[in-house]
């Protein structure tokens, strides 16, 4: 006879302290990006100050206001998925599943080794299957109830990703989706965090994935008011905290990362690139798209994040902003960062990245945080490109034009999104 199942597998008891203190590490990064589908040519593509922004190829934009972005051209999930279990998911499931492919190979993790039960999966997206959901409608609207495809609710449902990756690598411990707009990253990594952190998982996979690039994804932010509207130099539309700055510009992708317990790593020799401290999160409680113009919100999530490190805000040498090039957003981020930080503020590094990337919402806070990392362990601040002519209202150090030479012990990365969401994670070097 087996052993109980109270002993299988059983995690630390929550009634001792010491699993209250399990300490999280980061062993595996995996990426897609407009500018590049691996982590190392996207690392070298951002210290370049290279543009991941063009003309939109994925849609036909002949009748769309705003002709440009970030997608991912001719994109092929090739040995991450199956050809035949790629057409039941939808693009923003398969961004999720090459991401995490990379970060699991990254990682050195064999799973077939380890405790299923110890293994989960967290993913976050702003909005899930939204090719999905247009191409069921129109079939539904031009062909009938009939044609609707049978696949239609398990690919756009946003739970998708996590629960295919949970399938692929057989994670049985903690799955479920996070949808906080584009906090959904930071909000997916702070849960992870939390698990293993307190006991329930010795490994997650975690980050965002998000493919909103749809003609009803670009049409509702062109209404809205709320994209760059530069059909003319793509590559120069994103442009954070810059006095010419005139909305974000929409991309889409992933960023998936490895969390896992530090001795957990440590038993099987992997390689670590850093520690993950702290999490944060609010919400504005205000307006459902615009930030809160004293950013009270966003210095909350800052400040829990901060507390939740133990860490005094003059010992963060690098904040990966949110940055996304609107004219009220970096004002207001500005605004937050000087009310935490206080005199510090002018000391520490700030960048956004989203010069290169542009916005892909939910995906996006999964990316900076695989830059926040790679800052850490390089000791380098990437650039915040187009940064031309600074807006005095912006008057922090953030790192215009080219990278910077600089130990990173600590580095914060920002997230916030509509609804008023707000979430912040601290790394660093263990």
């Amino acid at each position: 006879m087996g052993l109980p199942n109270s002993i299988v597998g059983q995690p630390p008891d929550s009634s001792d302290s010491s699993c209250m203190n399990r300490r999280v590490v980061v062993t595996g990064l995996g990426c897609v990006t407009s500018l590049a589908l691996e982590v190392p040519s996207l690392w070298q593509g951002i210290l370049e100050g290279k543009s991941g922004i063009h003309p939109l190829t994925i849609l036909d934009t002949t009748h769309h206001k705003v002709r440009f972005g970030g997608d991912v051209p001719n994109f092929d999930p090739g040995q991450s998925c199956e050809p035949k279990e790629a057409k039941r998911l939808d693009r923003f499931s398969l961004f999720a599943i090459w991401a995490a492919y990379h970060a699991v190979k990254d990682s050195g993790l064999d799973f077939s080794k380890e405790q299923s039960q110890r293994c989960g999966a967290i993913v976050g997206s702003g909005i899930g299957g939204l090719n999905e959901i247009e191409e069921q409608n129109l079939r539904l609207n031009t062909k009938g109830p009939d044609r609707v495809s049978p696949f239609t609710i398990p690919k756009m449902m946003l739970n998708a990703a996590g629960g295919n990756l949970a399938i692929q690598y057989g994670l049985q411990g903690p799955n479920f989706a996070i949808a906080t707009a584009c906090a959904s990253s930071n909000n997916a990594m702070g849960d992870a965090l939390k698990c293993i952190r307190y006991g329930e998982a010795d490994v997650m996979i975690t980050g965002g994935t998000e493919a909103a690039i749809t003609h009803m994804g670009v049409a509702g932010f062109s209404n809205m008011k709320a994209l760059s509207t530069r059909n003319d130099a793509p590559e120069k539309a994103s442009r954070p905290f810059d006095a010419d700055r005139d909305g974000f510009v929409l991309s889409e992708g992933a960023g998936i990362l490895v969390f896992e317990e530090l001795e957990h790593a440590k038993a099987r020799g992997a390689r670590i690139y850093a520690e993950i401290l702290g999490y944060g999160g609010s919400c504005d409680a205000g307006h459902i798209t615009a930030p809160d113009e004293q950013g009270r919100g966003a210095a909350m999530a800052m400040r829990n994040a901060l507390n939740d490190a133990k860490l005094d805000p003059s010992l963060i040498d690098y904040i990966n902003a949110h940055g996304t090039s609107t004219p009220l957003g970096d004002k207001a981020e500005t605004v937050a960062v000087k009310s935490v930080f206080g005199q510090s503020a002018h000391s520490v590094a700030i960048s956004s990245t989203k010069g290169h990337l542009g916005h892909a919402l939910g995906a996006s806070g999964g990316i900076e945080m695989i830059l926040s990392i790679l800052s850490c362990y390089h000791d380098i601040v990437p650039p915040t490109i187009n940064l031309e002519t600074p807006d005095p209202n912006c008057d922090l150090d953030y790192v215009p034009l080219t990278p910077r030479e600089r130990k990173v012990r600590y580095a914060m990365s920002n997230s916030f999104g509509f609804g008023g969401h707000n979430a912040t994670i601290i790394c660093g070097k263990l």
